[in-house]
């Protein structure tokens, strides 16, 4: 593990899962953003991107 946070506001855990996203209003459809997530926290945050049509791909993080 890389020691990377977690995305999620206020959590100190290792994030586990990249959560690979895109705002198609401002990114091209080939660009990625990614959030680090913790296994709790990992399908709040993909709800908030998916709610929003931003999500793209969830992939295990350091692999």
């Amino acid at each position: 593990m890389t020691g990377d946070r977690c995305s999620a506001k206020g959590c100190r855990a290792d994030g586990t899962w990249q959560l690979r996203w895109n705002n198609p209003s401002l990114h091209t459809p080939d660009r990625r953003k990614v959030w680090l997530a913790c296994e709790e926290h990992k399908a709040s945050l993909s709800q908030f991107l998916s709610m929003r049509g931003f999500l793209r791909e969830v992939e295990p993080h350091g692999k």
